[in-house]
């Protein structure tokens, strides 16, 4: 896994650590949501409150390709974990650069690995540019990115990870074109994605599930900031990160609630979300300074180019929070 954590990588993370089938090999931090060091700082933190302090975490690229890095403290607080505040991990990132550790563990697997990108694609291209066979070498790749024929969700046409690096994505899905179809990175792209809506009565059914001795109620009409008092940890610091993602949509007129991209990501990722996908060739516009980051599909074939995606084409938001909920649930219990 590849992430900016980031609110809805932390809850992608936690979600893959509570899959028994999941394997984590290795999780690598990529600047976005915050800097790479609170990124890596982050995971490692998750890691532990998981009992996954085996997984190794690391850390590569400390810039885009191209362009100054942006974050979104905004969005998801100072820390990338909303009000959260997790304890310090006991261990530190790996001496590996991230890109070392994609490209060894490739190599050493061949067709075992899927890769998870839920943050800009910056690691990956590096990781690409050092083994151009990582397209035939990984199992798959699950992208989590792009915005097609969609409003995006920071300028009108572009959504956020593809727009911090947009030459990393022009890369990557460069690197992707005759491939074989079932070889094509799955995106993951906000039309899909901004339908795995989190409402509080999600956060309320994970503390009932979990054992939690109190109802956990995040509600709109709460003061702003208030600190969860759950009785179970996981669950305590879940809800402190999902009350800030909350006020944030809420903020930008998009309701009392939380899209949680990235969790959908690794469902896909870990084979557990029922989806659709449409194959297309995807562009990256990287210089309109209006246009930057916006991603075109063309599904048709009108410009006679090898396509480079399988984009998701529809999903089941019921399914998934039924999905999610358990699972959390089940890890929250062993965890305490």
């Amino acid at each position: 896994m590849d992430c900016d954590t980031g609110i809805d990588d932390a809850l992608a993370l936690l979600y893959l650590c509570s899959q028994p089938h999941v394997e984590l090999v290795a999780v690598t931090s990529t600047p976005g949501n915050v800097d790479a060091d609170q990124v890596a700082a982050n995971n490692l933190a998750l890691l532990q409150m998981c009992g996954r302090e085996d997984v190794p975490v690391a850390i590569g690229a400390r810039a885009p390709l191209r362009v100054p890095l942006v974050t979104t403290p905004e969005t998801h607080g100072p820390q990338g974990i909303g009000y959260a505040h997790l304890p310090s991990a006991r261990r530190a990132p790996e001496a590996r650069d991230a890109v070392e550790l994609w490209v060894e563990s490739a190599r050493a697997r061949p067709g075992e690995l899927t890769a998870l990108i839920t943050a800009p694609l910056t690691n990956f291209a590096f990781a690409l540019r050092a083994e151009p066979r990582l397209p035939e070498l990984l199992a798959g790749v699950v992208i989590m990115g792009g915005a097609y024929y969609y409003q995006g969700n920071t300028t009108p046409t572009a959504e956020w990870n593809t727009h911090v690096d947009p030459h990393a994505a022009a890369e990557v899905f460069a690197a992707f074109a005759g491939q074989p179809q079932d070889r094509l990175p799955i995106v993951c792209a906000l039309e899909t994605t901004e339908r795995i809506e989190m409402h509080p009565e999600h956060l309320a059914a994970l503390a009932v599930a979990a054992g939690c001795a109190e109802p956990e109620l995040v509600l709109p009409d709460q003061r702003e900031g208030t600190r969860s008092a759950a009785s179970n940890t996981l669950v305590r610091h879940v809800s402190d990160m999902l009350r800030f993602y909350f006020e944030f949509h809420r903020h930008y007129d998009q309701g009392y609630v939380a899209h949680v991209h990235d969790y959908f990501a690794a469902s896909v990722a870990a084979g557990t979300a029922r989806y659709a996908t449409r194959a297309a060739t995807v562009h990256v516009e990287t210089e309109g300074p209006r246009l930057a980051g916006t991603t075109v599909a063309d599904y048709r074939g009108l410009w006679g180019e090898p396509l480079t995606a399988r984009i998701v084409s529809a999903n089941h938001p019921a399914e998934a929070f039924e999905e999610l909920i358990g699972s959390l649930a089940a890890l929250a219990r062993r965890v305490g």
